[in-house]
């Protein structure tokens, strides 16, 4: 967690002891950027939350729409924070024969995915902090293996878009540019190579 602190410029806290990870799973914890370093479940439940209709939202929310997230009611008062991360994963292919891509920054680094952020209150009263990651439509890097891929932040955009302007947190909603991304088959690309 050194590496990310450093490059956020916040002390680590509580996930200094964070181990890597290469694989993670929605339901699982994950280091978020909220002003600190925290972890978070990945997937808001979306408890006392309803759709245009009026009806509950019932599924468990990984990731929102850029097009549509500051726009539904299901999303009414969540906040914004970061995912930072250096790389990803993406499969294609039929159930069983799956190919894995990873898909890392050129150059290597962190990479910050836009998310938004809620608290539920689970039985018996505790507290879970949630993350979901924010997408929008792909870049021609991502098209090939991908429909959807996560809004990517310049480091310097984080606090725009963490800060209480909306329609400058809006303007950032666009897919990455082409070009700064190494992607290939998940054996084939090595995550810490400059």
């Amino acid at each position: 967690m050194g590496a990310l602190s450093d490059a956020l410029g916040v002390p680590a806290g509580a996930v200094e002891n964070e181990p890597a990870r290469h694989n993670i799973a929605p339901g699982q914890e994950i280091v978020v950027f909220d002003g600190g370093l925290s972890r978070m479940r990945w997937g808001i439940v979306p408890v006392g939350r309803v759709n245009a209709r009026g009806r509950p939202v019932m599924e468990q929310i990984i990731n929102a729409r850029s097009e549509s997230v500051f726009d539904k009611s299901a999303f009414d008062g969540v906040g914004r924070a970061v995912i930072p991360v250096n790389g990803w994963y993406e499969w294609t292919g039929e159930k069983r024969r799956k190919t894995a891509w990873r898909i890392a920054p050129k150059g290597g680094g962190f990479l910050y995915f836009a998310a938004i952020t809620d608290v539920w209150t689970a039985p018996g009263g505790l507290l879970v902090p949630q993350v979901a990651a924010v997408t929008c439509a792909p870049n021609a890097d991502v098209a090939p293996i991908h429909h959807r891929m996560g809004v990517l932040l310049e480091r310097d955009d984080l606090p725009v878009w963490m800060g209480d302007d909306l329609e400058a947190a809006k303007a950032l909603m666009l897919p990455w540019p082409e070009g700064r991304l190494v992607i290939g088959e998940a054996g084939d690309v090595d995550w810490d190579a400059p």
